[in-house]
């Protein structure tokens, strides 16, 4: 008997939605794309209104053999692909891969549950073709321009360089960023406190404020004096205490964005391990032998949430924490402006299945995440948090006639809300700060001033979260890039990490400046995100999708010409050494690849001798020779003998100076957290290990 064929993405997604289906249906995975534009080759021809080329990637043809042979033995084909634009194309792709006849049955769902599948395979429709076209129109517009682009830059720069629509925007606003601190000038200010007591004897600390009333800064030590000198003797008291309650409210469920934020700012994740994460929680983890699906659709800019959910939460609430901390009406939240909101805001699919509950049962990290998402999503559907504030003035007469203020400020919380399972870190800090009971004339008497001496700093770099919510803001890119933009700045070393801030290395700023010289129309901010917006129309209007590029390409298309034939470079001019070159005694000079800087003969190609400038990092266990850390094409790092090529010994651990003496192979050091390093044979039958000397 013939079977459904359903199709998704992931293996693993597969068997969590194949749990739910029964023996009636068949679940495959196509691997995410499996046509695109060529890897090779531009793939898009210009001159015939931009028509793309799409090939089946050469990885994925057994997958295509596979998937037609599971489609000629099922009765009915179901592409259920994520619920996006990029979902929407790899469906209409398979359709076409897989030669799918008559209507193509397309179904979606925002979470992996058994009521969401069932009610998808209930409501199939079409494939959305407004949705295919936008990511048409946004895969074609990048190949152009990384295409395009790229070339010229490695010519002008240095070799195997890309340049991207996006990722040459975000690398622009970290340059511009670094820029600013480096042009930041410190303006000097001062801070003053006065410790004060009551006739009780209790000791307060007061900052000082203002002037008769009007706020005041204290620029330097000379005004600082002058403040000193004027309060010298005066009696100081309690001016006005002003009382009151102020509410703070939850904020949303989690978007793309700001979940990346906060894991970033609070678990310390990158971006790209952030999304990792969350695709594992989606699409399903193994939950006692069993594939369980935790969250929703983890790439969205909405914050909507079902009306299932919020009642299910709002029960959830009620039972564990009281009625006070349910509200009156559920709470509704606004997604931003020109957000998709296709679908909900990330939340746990089943309120029941708490962090605590999956203890031991998933991987630390996952469950790390899993409670993030868990907790923001539960409070954003509490009641707001309210604080008792209190804020005092104190006031002394100068001996100059004016009156000088000193302020205390205090904020004690009344009912948690919200707060009593998520807040928000710069909140932490303002709660719980009693101030002594003070009335209005009360007098205090002097104890001493306090001051320090302080300097304006600039916007700090930025971080993984810092970068993402400025993307956001200034609408470069989509929830679904920001991970993969930053992944690809560390790879192509356009930056790095220092200190958990993205640096922009000098590489990075060289591709700026030529970016901005020649093209900084195209990596200027409002641009691309204009262009953002002009894509997504396509969707919304049915705009022919071919028009965007077209209205792009000419202007475009001009300055790649002129910057083609342009003389000037930007490459890093040589800088000679004191190493000679051992081949034919010149002094080698320093050099760059998409390895990094090494040294090479200036004779070149007459001399093709070439030295590392990393620092040996042991001794080749095949012929003695130096072993030099090294990186591979996708950036990991491996060690390799600078004997190359006469001798290929290679390895991804840092090896010891000598084979196994049992079986011949390499042995790897091994440094535990604690205890004496280790010499240990990297044949996992042989097991050989030895202390390594001190």
């Amino acid at each position: 008997m013939k079977k459904n064929l359903v199709i998704v993405e992931s293996p693993s997604k597969a068997k969590t939605i194949a749990k739910y289906l029964g023996a009636g249906y068949t679940v495959e995975a196509s691997g995410g794309h499996i046509r695109d534009l060529p890897e090779h080759g531009l793939g898009v021809d210009i001159e015939n209104n931009f028509h793309p080329r799409y090939e089946i990637s050469p990885k994925k043809k057994e997958t295509v053999s596979r998937l037609k042979k599971a489609v000629s033995y099922a009765d009915g084909v179901f592409l259920a692909t994520d619920p996006d634009r990029e979902g929407e194309a790899i469906s209409w792709h398979l359709a076409a891969a897989l030669e799918l006849t008559g209507s193509v049955k397309r179904i979606v769902f925002n979470e992996i549950s058994k009521k969401a599948v069932t009610t998808a395979l209930n409501n199939s429709r079409d494939i959305d073709i407004g949705l295919v076209n936008a990511q048409q129109a946004r895969r074609v517009l990048d190949r152009l321009v990384g295409y395009k682009l790229s070339p010229i830059i490695s010519k002008k720069i240095r070799n195997n360089l890309s340049a991207g629509r996006v990722q040459s925007a975000a690398l622009r606003m970290i340059v511009d960023r670094e820029k600013g601190i480096r042009a930041f000038v410190p303006k000097e200010y001062w801070n003053l406190f006065a410790v004060l007591k009551k006739a009780d004897g209790e000791k307060i600390k007061a900052a000082f404020e203002d002037i008769n009333g009007k706020k005041h800064d204290i620029p330097d030590k000379m005004s600082l004096d002058r403040i000193l000198a004027a309060v010298v003797g005066g009696g100081y008291r309690v001016d006005s205490v002003k009382k009151g309650q102020s509410k703070s409210h939850p904020a949303p469920p989690f978007t793309t964005s700001t979940m990346q934020q906060d894991a970033n700012r609070k678990l310390g994740m990158s971006s790209p391990m952030s999304m990792q994460l969350a695709q594992q929680l989606y699409e399903g983890v193994e939950l006692n032998g069993t594939p369980t699906a935790l969250v929703t659709y983890i790439r969205t800019d909405s914050v909507r949430v079902s009306p299932d959910s919020q009642a299910e939460a709002a029960e959830y609430i009620k039972e564990k924490y009281g009625e006070d901390y349910v509200p009156k009406k559920p709470n509704v939240y606004q997604s931003k402006k020109g957000a998709q909101d296709a679908h909900e805001a990330i939340r746990p699919i089943a309120i029941q299945v708490t962090p605590e509950s999956l203890s031991g049962k998933v991987n630390k990290n996952q469950l790390r995440l899993y409670k993030l998402i868990y907790d923001r999503f539960l409070a954003s559907q509490m009641t707001d948090a309210i604080y008792n504030t209190v804020s005092i003035r104190i006031a002394v007469k100068g001996n100059d006639g004016s009156e000088y203020g000193y302020r205390l400020k205090g904020k004690t919380v009344a009912f948690a809300g919200y707060t009593a399972i998520y807040s928000d870190a710069q909140e932490e800090g303002e709660e719980n700060k009693l101030l002594p009971n003070l009335n209005e004339g009360e007098p205090l008497e002097f104890i001493e001033n306090l001051f320090e001496q302080k300097f304006t700093k600039p916007l700090p770099r930025y971080t993984d979260a810092t970068l993402v919510k400025a993307m956001e803001e200034n609408g470069i890119g989509r929830p679904s890039t920001y991970a993969t933009v930053i992944s690809v700045l560390l790879k192509r070393e356009y930056c790095d990490k220092a200190e958990k801030a993205l640096a922009p290395t000098e590489l990075g700023e060289r591709v700026v400046s030529y970016l901005v010289d020649h093209f900084e129309d195209i990596i200027d901010i409002e641009f691309t995100a204009n262009m953002e917006s002009k894509l997504d129309d396509i969707e919304e209007s049915g705009k022919e999708w071919q028009k965007v590029i077209a209205e792009f390409y000419p202007a475009f298309k001009e300055k790649l010409d002129a910057a083609q034939y342009s003389g000037d470079s930007y490459k890093t001019p040589p800088v000679e050494t004191d190493t000679v070159c051992e081949k034919c005694g010149a002094k080698m000079i320093v050099k760059e690849s998409r390895f990094g800087k090494f040294l090479g003969c200036p004779n070149y190609p007459a001399c093709k001798n070439t030295k590392s400038m990393e620092p040996p990092a042991a001794q080749c266990p095949k012929c003695g020779a130096d072993v030099i850390k090294r990186k591979s094409k996708t950036g990991k790092v491996f060690y390799g003998c600078s004997g190359y090529p006469k001798c290929d010994f290679i390895s991804w651990d840092l090896p010891a100076p000598f084979l196994c003496p049992k079986c011949a192979c390499a042995m790897r050091v091994y440094t535990p957290k604690e205890g004496n390093t280790k010499y240990i044979c990297t044949n996992g039958k042989c097991r050989y290990q030895e202390s390594a000397p001190k």
